[in-house]
């Protein structure tokens, strides 16, 4: 690959260039997934990152907003930590490698570098579209993760949690899951920085949920103050099938989450919650792109957003109802408390509706703490911080009681309370 660079290349995009280089030779692929390795990086290299003229990225330019890319870091001598929920199955992936002896009762656990090594990986290795930045990155530069079977009628009975750790540098990781029918499964995904060290993180999630399956997808990212994460949600909705989907953004210096959800089976629903917590000078996006392909689905999504300081935040959600899709109710909110006057936060949701017996709806909110609801606080004797922090924290609280678990509840709304404790 020519190292030659252009005027117009980042130095971002230049690292990137010259770190693929670097490493291409120790990760794991055959000749096909390799193939597909250098063509998804080249697309890179020809077109750069995207910027605010690419209309998916148009809140958040990666092209600026990604100014360094830190050097692949070596082992970090961490372990997993303990999960939020105790007695919790954990697999983790450290420093972009997983266990590959890790085993999970009756699950088929094993490790994706064996599937990128013996080129099964290759079918899904590529981007979604030509605007995945996030696809492309990852599948250049992915060593390892988890492959998960569960069979069908499992039903655990604790949370699996599976912790993505890093320690500065970069960690690019997979993981690809496959639920039976009529599962039910609670499943942790959590993304945590074990030092100050700044690092580049992007993961991709590959999710089936089959038919009758009941499923909770728990989303936890607390990334460091200096950290990249790049992450990306993929899932494939069967019929009769219920997904709850929170996602809780809790950390990171630049962060974008997708979600690419398709529901492809009759009955089945969708719920999305999520909570975007967001300080100093940080830039936090949630992209959603929900599909709904066959008749008789629903889905509902509610995001809460609280921004301090200087912060930035982006909501974009679009779901699209193809033409068979009648008798689809779906309905978005997105609510926003800006805690400064110097704090963002954008919001664009979308509908594209080719089916003509729908109920479909969205709505947006922007605001600041209620002073009425202040003001009765501090009559009581509550000095002011403390009272704001208790009415934020009852903003978002809303939404993870929704779990309806009392140990889940009580173990996210500790990440929650331990955030605005530092920011509030």
């Amino acid at each position: 690959m020519n190292m030659q660079t252009t005027n117009r290349q980042t130095a971002a995009e230049a690292a990137l260039i010259e770190a693929f280089n670097n490493q291409i030779g120790e990760l794991p692929g055959d000749g096909a997934v390799i193939a597909i390795r250098d063509r998804l990086l080249d697309d890179i290299k020809k077109a750069g990152l995207p910027t605010r003229r690419v209309e998916a990225w148009h809140y958040t330019d990666l092209k600026t907003l990604l100014r360094d890319v830190p050097a692949q870091a070596g082992d970090s001598g961490s372990d997993a930590r303990d999960p939020l929920v105790e007695g919790s199955e954990v697999l983790a992936v450290i420093q972009g490698l997983a266990d590959h002896k890790a085993r999970v009762g009756d699950l088929q656990v094993s490790a994706y570098a064996a599937q990128l090594s013996n080129g099964t990986a290759a079918s899904s290795l590529g981007a979604l579209d030509k605007d995945d930045a996030v696809g492309r990155i990852n599948g250049s530069f992915v060593r390892d993760g988890y492959v998960i079977d569960v069979p069908a009628e499992t039903a655990l009975e604790e949370p699996l949690e599976i912790q993505f750790i890093h320690a500065g540098g970069q960690a690019h990781t997979r993981l690809p899951v496959t639920f039976g029918a009529n599962v039910k499964a609670t499943v942790i995904e959590r993304h945590l920085s074990v030092t100050p060290d700044a690092a580049l993180v992007s993961h991709v999630s590959d999710i089936s949920v089959g038919e009758g399956t009941e499923l909770t997808w728990i989303i936890v990212q607390q990334q460091g103050a200096d950290d990249t994460q790049l992450g990306q949600i993929r899932v494939d909705l069967s019929a009769d099938a219920t997904l709850k989907l929170f996602v809780i953004n809790a950390g990171g210096k630049l962060v974008r989450q997708e979600l690419h959800i398709k529901v492809t089976g009759e009955g089945a629903d969708l719920t999305l919650r999520g909570i975007n917590l967001l300080g100093a000078d940080t830039h936090t996006d949630v992209t959603m792109v929900l599909g709904h392909n066959v008749p008789h689905t629903g889905s509902t999504e509610v995001i809460r957003n609280v921004v301090f300081d200087r912060a930035k935040g982006v909501f974009q959600g679009m779901i699209r109802v193809a033409p068979d899709a009648q008798k689809t109710d779906a309905k978005m909110a997105c609510n926003t408390l800006l805690m400064s006057d110097d704090a963002e936060f954008s919001v664009k949701p979308e509908l594209e509706i080719f089916a003509d017996d729908v109920q479909c709806g969205h709505g947006a909110t922007v605001a600041d703490i209620d002073h009425n609801h202040l003001y009765y606080l501090m009559a009581r004797g509550i000095p002011e911080n403390k009272a704001r922090a208790m009415l934020v924290n009852a903003f978002v609280a809303e939404i993870v009681e929704e779990l309806e678990d009392e140990v889940l509840v009580e173990a996210l709304e500790g990440v929650i309370s331990t955030w605005l404790e530092k920011h509030a």
